[in-house]
């Protein structure tokens, strides 16, 4: 039966609407509409006065509820991050694998093509975050498998992805025009990190397509008056997105302030979230607020996305408006989405009830 959700603020993408209605009929919002216009075929659930929001969209995250997907390349693993993803506002995600072999990618890239197949939800496809990154910027990444780019490893990552082999954070300085024109022409979304690229190197690398940069200032060449990076090169590019962790651990909210006010709707959340595991090639470790390895080195956040929302708002001084769009509107327009990250006629029906404390009470999916 088709729902109509009346009594809540409704930020739609774009503004705050009161007193007005979101019909939802089939999974999909059909209208925005004044309350007292609700057709009588509509159920109508009142939402209390509460916020009503745009679900959040991950794009990279590496598994949850204690099951990480490099260490356990299973469909269950995948379902644990959605389930994971849906506590924090989050209906849809990228599942990301960090530089590996190709067997386990191609492992990886399969086991999310039988994910889908098998009715799976949420999933967008797969973020390889390398393997060709600079192994001077690799972070906790396994330095034995960082490698320069390889057009028939390309290829197969392409052909076993089945049209899931969508994200690839890679080092502008290591790859070719060939390599980059490749990517691009088979899909696949582009993002510069783990790089210690200059500001002339990465400026080419967004002159040539590249769309965004991964967790900004983080397993990235400094930001110098002398030689500004990455992240000047991200910064003062005039369309390059980038990603960020708004946890205070890997980037300090005074960094995140900063680049919020250069870089405007062109900065949006990751969670950039593991699971603790001992097992496998990446074993990380919950301390105090974050996930380390072995040697202490920083692995991973703890954050969900609501969390970079409360973060944003309470500790930065981004207005909630923006901060929901950072985790919505925003990495929707960087994938070309045009279907999740507003409450509009024509979208998915994926929503969030808040509470005036931005605590979630309940998720509206489109998969119900």
């Amino acid at each position: 039966m088709p729902v109509a959700y009346i009594n809540a603020k409704v930020f739609t993408g774009t503004a705050v609407e009161t007193e007005k209605a979101v019909l939802v009929k089939d999974n999909v919002i059909e209208a925005v509409i004044p309350f007292k216009a609700v057709p009588p075929e509509y159920s109508v659930e009142d939402l209390g006065g509460m916020y009503l929001v745009p679900a959040f969209i991950d794009l990279q995250i590496y598994g949850g509820e204690g099951k990480l997907f490099s260490d356990a390349l299973s469909m269950s693993s995948l379902q644990a991050t959605y389930e994971y993803c849906l506590r924090g506002g989050c209906s849809h995600f990228m599942i990301t694998l960090a530089t590996n072999t190709r067997e386990k990618f191609i492992k990886g890239l399969e086991v999310a093509g039988e994910y889908l197949r098998r009715g799976g939800k949420g999933l967008l496809g797969v973020h390889l975050e390398g393997p060709y990154i600079n192994p001077v910027k690799r972070g906790a990444h396994l330095r034995e498998c960082v490698r320069f780019p390889d057009i028939r490893e390309i290829e197969l990552f392409v052909e076993k992805g089945q049209g899931l082999f969508k994200m690839m954070t890679l080092a502008p300085e290591q790859c070719d025009e060939e390599t980059l024109r490749f990517l691009q022409k088979n899909g696949v979304l582009l993002s510069a990190g783990h790089s210690n690229a200059t500001y002339a190197e990465a400026m080419r690398g967004f002159d040539m397509g590249i769309p965004a940069a991964t967790h900004l200032f983080n397993a990235m060449s400094p930001f110098h008056h002398r030689e500004p990076g990455l992240p000047g090169a991200v910064m003062d590019h005039p369309s390059a997105m980038a990603s960020v962790v708004c946890d205070g651990v890997h980037v300090a909210y005074a960094a995140v302030r900063t680049a919020k006010k250069v870089m405007g709707d062109r900065l949006f959340f990751i969670t950039d979230a593991v699971t603790e595991t001992s097992e496998g090639e990446y074993q990380h470790f919950f301390r105090n607020d974050r996930y380390v390895l072995p040697d202490g080195t920083l692995s991973g956040s703890s954050l969900n996305m609501i969390a970079c929302v409360r973060n944003a708002v309470n500790h930065v001084g981004i207005p909630l408006d923006e901060a929901l769009r950072m985790a919505s509107a925003y990495p929707a327009k960087l994938l070309g989405e045009d279907t999740l990250g507003h409450i509009a006629k024509g979208y998915r029906a994926d929503m969030v009830v808040l509470d005036k404390d931005l605590e979630i009470c309940r998720m509206i999916t489109s998969f119900s």
